[in-house]
């Protein structure tokens, strides 16, 4: 055999031991070779007389295996044209025989009369669980903290196509297998073992030996399913009324919780609940035409495009100018010890960062300090963190009020509020506190940044970087250039960001910068349908529907009223339109001013809410100001409302793209979904444009959704260049750096 992914040998007694080893890679993928490699073994081993048993390791301290590589699957994100000269039964064919091909051979290595073992030293998602699953015997390490298993394909649009949606449910039973594959959850080897997933715990170094010792002890090994008599744990829905109770509930639980934009998850519950009723080999080339459906579903190539690869670009600096030496951080300033100010100090001693935090008196510092001492009992108390760490990392926070503190710092973030004044006062401060080649950054969510570097003496040097809130929980930073900003600066900033564990999207200077601005229309659109007299229940109902984490009146609270009421009447006196003339601005002002009902922070807004700060109900009086002219929401208006939600956000997005704001793809991407969760089953703005409408079809809806509400949704010049061009985003912005191909 020809081998390039695996090893092969036998020993003495006849057992083969293939140990997967990709070649420059710190983790094993299935690429196309590595499923080449694996036909050619699973022939050797069946066609052999000398070999009496198989055992398949990993050559990779990292594990075994990380499932299918998504690089190569990315490759046709996009979607490329079939083959133009088949007919549909032949490309049909095509399809399902490529599909097929690994689902096929693990069959055939698991049925070809040989015992198979597998010793997993790390961990194994996805198409890795799968490979191992084939097996009759798996001996996992028990002295690997960092090992999981799992199939974690529904979090990227995919389901399991190698088996996995098959013999997990007939490993564990359905109640036990269908949340594992519908949320993707990863699990221990001690509770793979409590299952039955893996058969026996041993160390890393001795898992080979022992899997060893079972195929010489097990000539005659067959899966539980191949014997006769076998029946599923727990059932199957067609004879057990406990399974078919657990597929009932698992479809209304779908429903609620998705309703109805991730295919995937419908796809994975229609295939377990098919299969599982069938003998394993209908089962498998069920699950094979379920994946392939899948897999060319607009939702799974841009979930696949941004969610794993975008992602993991960005996450390892693909935006970071090169020939920039990476910036060692020794130590980081924190000026300004409020919320968003305590939450950056506290990601900053996380990892490992020596830590200022300034503020005003040493009490205040003290105070934004306990911040990470809450956080820090917290995580202790789970056990997400010990004690010995906790205190270190509490350590590496000095609180005080002196600017001389500063000195010495290699970056600051100056985090206090957007007053313009104060920003430049702190600046002034902090800068002469640092040497020429520090960074000074300031946290700012709207407020221009070449307008606020005018107060330093190093301009160059003067980058905005903008976190979100709660800072521990939200993994984005935009990073804002300025006019003066040098790619020096940046790269010490991205450099800064990937030292703190964020994702980094990089921005061009403009007022709300690019999340700020696009965020906004999010609400706006909600209080315009509110004006129009949509019921507020049915605006709040359908936001959520559309994929949004919340609907735009809840958001509107959460941001704040009195903020929003602020915002709407400097954009009319901008535009010259009479705010307090039209019933929204009325009624924002009847709410905040006449009613003190601001938002989540006063416990009133649209919403009343609870003592913890959770939503009880929407207001009932809310009605009053603005009559309710449309109370039901047919299918036909739940679609308008979702295509008018989305397409604005998606019209502000081309306008920064246009304005030269933003310029890349992937960062527009990630960005919205990362900042304000953008529907994440689109692969975010720039992908519903691409993948999910198709430009000329998006151009189309928002010319006539313009017609109908107004120009805020007339798509640009821009726009309509690329629909005549028949281009998308990835192709007029493509990504200035090409990402490695991972896998999950």
């Amino acid at each position: 055999m020809n081998l390039e992914t695996f090893s092969f040998n036998i020993d003495e007694d006849g057992i083969a031991h293939a140990i997967f080893d990709v070649p420059g890679r710190s983790m094993n993928t299935l690429t196309g070779k590595a499923i080449g490699d694996i036909i050619a073994i699973t022939q050797e081993v069946a066609s052999n007389d000398a070999i009496k048993g198989l055992v398949i390791s990993s050559g990779k301290t990292s594990g075994f295996c990380a499932g299918a590589d998504l690089g190569e699957m990315g490759q046709s994100a996009g979607g490329g044209k079939p083959e133009s000269e088949m007919s549909e039964a032949e490309l049909k064919k095509l399809q399902f025989d490529r599909g097929f091909s690994l689902n096929k051979t693990l069959r055939e290595l698991e049925t070809c009369g040989k015992p198979i073992a597998v010793a997993l030293n790390g961990l194994a998602l996805g198409g890795g669980l799968e490979v191992a699953l084939a097996g009759h015997y798996r001996v996992a390490a028990n002295d690997n903290p960092k090992i999981q298993f799992g199939l974690p394909e529904a979090k990227i649009g995919l389901l399991p196509g190698a088996g996995g949606t098959q013999r997990l449910p007939r490993l564990v039973g359905m109640q036990e297998a269908l949340p594992l594959i519908l949320q993707g959850k990863s699990f221990t080897a001690e509770k793979a073992l409590a299952m039955g997933v893996v058969n026996e715990l041993a160390p890393a170094a001795d898992t080979v030996e022992r899997a060893k010792a079972w195929v010489k002890a097990n000539p005659d090994a067959k899966a539980p399913w191949d014997e006769k008599g076998f029946k599923v744990p727990g059932g199957v829905p067609h004879r057990s009324p406990g399974a078919g109770q657990v597929a009932t509930f698992s479809n209304a639980m779908l429903a609620a919780n998705s309703y109805g934009n991730y295919p995937a998850q419908k796809n994975i519950l229609s295939c377990v609940y098919e299969g599982i009723q069938v003998p394993i080999d209908a089962g498998l080339r069920i699950e094979t035409r379920y994946f392939i459906n899948t897999q060319q579903r607009p939702e799974a190539k841009a979930m696949i495009r941004s969610l794993f690869l975008s992602t993991q670009a960005l996450s390892k600096g693909a935006s970071r100018p090169q020939g920039v030496p990476k910036y060692e951080l020794g130590k980081v300033a924190v000026i300004g010890a409020g919320l968003m100010g305590a939450g950056i100090a506290f990601e900053q001693a996380k990892a490992g960062i020596q830590t200022v935090l300034v503020d005003v008196s040493k009490d205040n510092a003290e105070k934004g300090k306990d911040y990470s001492r809450r956080l820090v009992e917290k995580q202790v108390s789970r056990g997400k963190m010990t004690q010995e760490k906790g205190d270190a990392l509490l350590a590496r926070i000095h609180t005080t009020e002196s600017y001389d503190d500063v000195k010495g710092a290699d970056l600051v973030v100056e985090a206090v509020f957007e007053d313009p004044d104060l920003k430049a006062k702190i600046t002034q401060l902090a800068e002469a506190q640092l040497s020429d080649t520090a960074v000074m950054g300031s946290n700012t969510s709207t407020l221009p940044i070449t307008g606020l570097a005018k107060a330093s003496i190093r301009p160059e040097n003067f980058i905005g970087i903008h976190f979100f809130s709660p800072v521990e929980r939200m993994g984005l930073v935009e990073i804002i250039m300025g006019k003066d900003t040098t790619d020096e600066t940046l790269a010490k900033t991205i450099d800064y960001v990937l030292a703190i564990r964020k994702t980094p999207i990089v921005v061009n200077d403009s007022r709300g910068f690019y999340t700020s601005r696009c965020f906004g229309t999010y609400t706006q659109e909600g209080l315009a349908m509110l004006s129009e007299g949509i019921k507020p229940a049915i605006i709040e109902n359908v936001g959520r529907q559309s994929g949004m984490p919340m609907g735009p009146l809840e958001v509107s609270d959460s941001v704040g009223l009195d903020t929003a009421l602020k915002v709407g009447r400097q954009m009319a006196a901008a535009s010259g339109i009479d705010y307090s003339g039209n019933e929204l601005g009325q009624m924002m002002a009847w709410l905040v001013e006449d009613q003190g009902r601001v938002g989540r922070k006063a416990g009133k807004g649209f919403y009343d809410y609870n003592e913890k700060g959770k939503p009880d109900r929407l207001w009932p009086d809310l009605n009053s100001q603005i009559e309710v002219k449309v109370d039901e929401c047919p299918p036909d208006l739940k679609q308008e409302i979702k295509n008018r939600l989305l397409v604005r956000q998606a019209i502000e997005v081309a306008r920064c793209f246009e304005e030269g704001v933003i310029t890349d793809a992937r960062d527009g991407d990630i960005g919205s979904i990362l900042a304000w969760g953008f529907a994440p089953y689109t692969g975010g703005c720039c992908s519903y444009v691409d993948l999910i409408w198709g430009i000329e079809a998006f151009v189309k809806e928002a010319d006539r959704l313009a017609d109908k509400y107004g120009d805020r949704f007339r798509p640009g010049a821009m726009l309509r260049d690329m629909a005549a061009k028949g281009e998308g985003f990835y192709d007029r912005f493509p990504p200035a750096g090409a990402a490695d191909s991972q896998a999950a």
